[in-house]
């Protein structure tokens, strides 16, 4: 078994370091994640220069470019066989809802995905992140599922886990993605040269939260495991636009 790891906050992480070691005795571990935290880069190749790869003193190699282009460099150029699974984490903060668009971790899970490999994004959802031990568990009982039931076709999973210790973590849940309301306004700032500067603002609250969505499973305190597709095609819509070109 070869596991390809990647993340979006860096290869520097605890998240990361955690799942490593989660996941250890189960095969090949390969860690290839970006070289700074790349939080909210989402599926974004970098096409305007080189990319560069590094090895840390742990054994963790590094790139200068988005969570995409580590699995993507890894996958095509590094590595001399296709990973049997791609897992991008441990995420420190949810990816939940639209989260899902702008999400690093979620992107390179993705193009591992879009590669042909089975992947799966997991993210600790709490902004403490004291409980990342609870997700490499979570993430390991995954793994060990792949091996002993492999899927067929190439599955993209986004988890999100509770940030509880494992004993008060309920039952895994199989859910739809939530919706957000729209986000908070952009935050003004002056800078010391009297430049206006903005702060993108924060996430909206859950608006889409019921019962079914990864935002009410994590809420009552279980696993969501969303499946996800890349057709972004509105299918509803191709008849009524058939009609509105002719």
């Amino acid at each position: 078994m070869r596991i390809l790891l990647s993340n979006d906050d860096g290869y520097f992480a605890p998240g990361i370091a955690c799942l490593a070691e989660s996941l250890q005795d189960l095969g090949e571990i390969i860690v290839v994640a970006p070289e700074r935290d790349r939080s909210g880069a989402s599926n974004s190749l970098t096409l305007d220069r080189p990319l560069s790869l590094r090895r840390s003193p742990n054994g963790f190699y590094f790139v200068n470019g988005t969570p995409t282009d580590c699995v993507h460099l890894a996958v095509t150029g590094m590595l001399s066989e296709l990973p049997d699974m791609v897992i991008s984490g441990i995420n420190h903060g949810a990816n939940m809802g639209d989260d899902t668009l702008y999400s690093g971790t979620v992107a390179a899970a993705t193009e591992g995905y879009l590669l042909g490999v089975p992947s799966l994004a997991i993210s600790l959802a709490g902004m403490e992140a004291t409980h990342f031990a609870t997700a490499g568990q979570v993430a390991r009982q995954l793994a060990m599922r792949f091996i002993e039931r492999p899927f067929n076709e190439p599955v993209l999973l986004n988890v999100n886990v509770p940030d509880l210790p494992p004993a008060r973590i309920g039952a895994w849940q199989v859910t739809r993605l939530g919706r957000r309301h729209k986000a908070e306004p952009v935050v003004k700032i002056q800078s010391p040269r009297q430049e206006t500067l903005y702060w993108v603002g924060a996430a909206g609250a859950a608006q889409d939260a019921g019962d079914g969505t990864d935002f009410h499973a994590v809420d009552t305190g279980c696993v969501s495991v969303t499946p996800l597709q890349i057709d972004l095609t509105h299918t509803g819509q191709i008849s009524r636009m058939r009609s509105w070109l002719a």
